[in-house]
């Protein structure tokens, strides 16, 4: 069977995973996940008891789930280094540095903004306090990645590669947040505009809104989520 990954809408971190697949090229399949409605039930937990997304059902029919796995999944299958560096090389060791910061510190200083965005019963005080707490952590984070972008065309080099993917589907968020000003960032703001443009990152924004673009053919179409967790739920 083809791979299928399960990827989170609205803006969710798992569209660089879409890109990345894309860019690879091997055939897969994509599997739509409403955030805000499909993943905290107990039917979801029986693919991730985390009710979290990515998940990648493998060509094997197993569960693996965390961007981070996933992405390593993806690096062990490309032969043609599409999106990777020879493994034991320096650009290999540069791109798992960048790949792990930014699914790290860099993810989770959004993660107060989120609490106080999602926040069940509205507390005006305690959102208040979250979001500037929020905002402070992304500068700081935002601040950290500028220093590491050190004049290559894409953040690992010349070419994209899973750092750009991994970075792509987060570093949307500081405009959804309010959280920065882009500007204070020039070379992030750069790089982003050049990711941004790659034909697999779009097509990986249209699929996410919900679109049918044409890309390069090794998407073989959508998998209802409530066919997957028939077939693959624990």
């Amino acid at each position: 069977m083809e791979p299928i990954l399960l990827y989170g809408f609205p803006a969710g971190s798992s569209m660089g995973l879409v890109a990345a697949f894309e860019r690879l090229g091997l055939p897969y399949r994509l599997c739509r996940v409403d955030m805000l409605a499909d993943m905290k039930n107990e039917a979801y937990a029986g693919i991730n008891g985390r009710q979290e997304t990515p998940v990648l059902i493998t060509d094997e029919g197993k569960v693996l789930t965390e961007t981070m796995a996933i992405a390593a999944w993806l690096e062990a299958r490309d032969t043609q280094r599409r999106i990777s560096f020879d493994p034991r090389t320096p650009e290999a060791d540069r791109m798992h540095q960048l790949m792990a910061f930014v699914n790290t510190g860099f993810t989770a200083a959004f993660m107060p903004l989120w609490a106080a965005l999602e926040m069940a019963s509205p507390d005006p005080a305690l959102q208040a306090t979250l979001r500037d707490f929020g905002r402070k952590a992304v500068a700081e984070r935002h601040d950290k990645l500028e220093e590491m972008i050190n004049g290559t065309e894409f953040l690992a080099g010349d070419r994209p590669t899973l750092a750009d993917t991994t970075l792509i589907g987060v570093a949307r968020w500081a405009e959804f947040h309010q959280a920065i000003e882009g500007a204070d960032y020039p070379r992030l703001a750069a790089l982003r505009r050049r990711v941004e443009a790659l034909p697999e990152v779009r097509y990986a924004l249209a699929v996410e809104n919900g679109e049918m673009p044409v890309g390069s053919g090794a998407c073989l179409g959508h998998v209802p989520l409530a066919d997957v967790i028939e077939r693959f739920a624990a």
